[in-house]
């Protein structure tokens, strides 16, 4: 402390050097974002309807990450990614979800890996991102059982990090395609644009209300803001575009809520 100086010092946790490390590596990828609004007002609608039949809370981030899986299998490409000149595609969709967790009093964000989400019921995919919310420790790493990551030297951390972008063993058990809802926490409009090793990333903004006209009428619709972001190296713009029609044609119609009908 330098209280004389009018200022303090406070060292860097390993928390955030993993993330300095991180950031800096993955600004070397070739990246394209596609901004989108999407109507959920129909998902949210039966979201609600839900809750008030059984009191049973469903995230919107585990609604995300099941409509995602589910367009990920019509496009395999995606499930990718680029080793030495060769293109490893994935047999099992495994989705990265960023987890804010509180280690040591610091507000850190973890990934953790679903794996074969492409099989999994949206209440399924819930009760693990619940689960690793709810899982206690103070260690960067423990979500995955890979708390050792905490002991990496900081002048190593970033050429672990390139290793890892490219070690199959790292994209089976966290995935090359990844959800995170940082922009969920704003009350206003709101996209971001992430940084992250995935081939598709999507990043969760927030919930605003916009005027529509249907069959003649103007109405007050919910629109969710998404930031979804492609590897140029392996995805092209026109697929990009395609994969992006489904994507959010699968979000807005909520037929993956229609399984909540008969949770009682």
């Amino acid at each position: 402390m330098n209280k004389n100086k009018g200022y303090k010092s406070l060292p860097l946790t390993i928390n955030r050097r993993a993330v300095i490390a991180s950031a800096t590596v993955t600004k070397e990828k070739n990246t394209i974002h596609s901004f989108s609004e999407v109507d959920i007002t129909e998902p949210r609608n039966k979201i609600k309807t839900h809750f008030e039949r059984t009191g049973e809370k469903i995230s919107l981030t585990a609604y995300i990450v099941s409509c995602l899986a589910q367009t990920i299998k019509d496009y395999p490409h995606f499930n990718s990614f680029i080793k030495g000149r060769r293109l490893i595609v994935l047999n099992d969709i495994t989705i990265s979800v960023l987890v804010e967790r509180d280690l040591e009093g610091e507000k850190v964000p973890e990934p953790i890996g679903i794996k074969k989400t492409q099989e999994k019921t949206l209440f399924q995919i819930q009760n693990e991102i619940k689960k690793a919310k709810e899982q206690v420790s103070n260690k960067l790493g423990s979500l995955s059982g890979k708390a050792w990551l905490g002991l990496i030297p900081s002048f190593l951390l970033k050429t672990f990090i390139r290793i890892a972008d490219k070690n199959i063993k790292m994209a089976k058990s966290y995935g090359k395609v990844a959800v995170t809802s940082v922009g969920m926490f704003s009350n206003e409009a709101v996209w971001f644009i992430p940084h992250g090793s995935a081939t598709v990333l999507v990043t969760v903004g927030s919930i605003g209300h916009k005027v529509v006209e249907i069959d003649g009428k103007f109405i007050s619709r919910e629109h969710l803001c998404l930031t979804t972001s492609f590897d140029h190296n392996i995805v092209d713009g026109a697929p990009a575009s395609r994969f992006m029609n489904q994507f959010l044609e699968t979000i807005k119609n909520g037929h993956l809520l229609n399984e909540t009908s008969n949770m009682s």
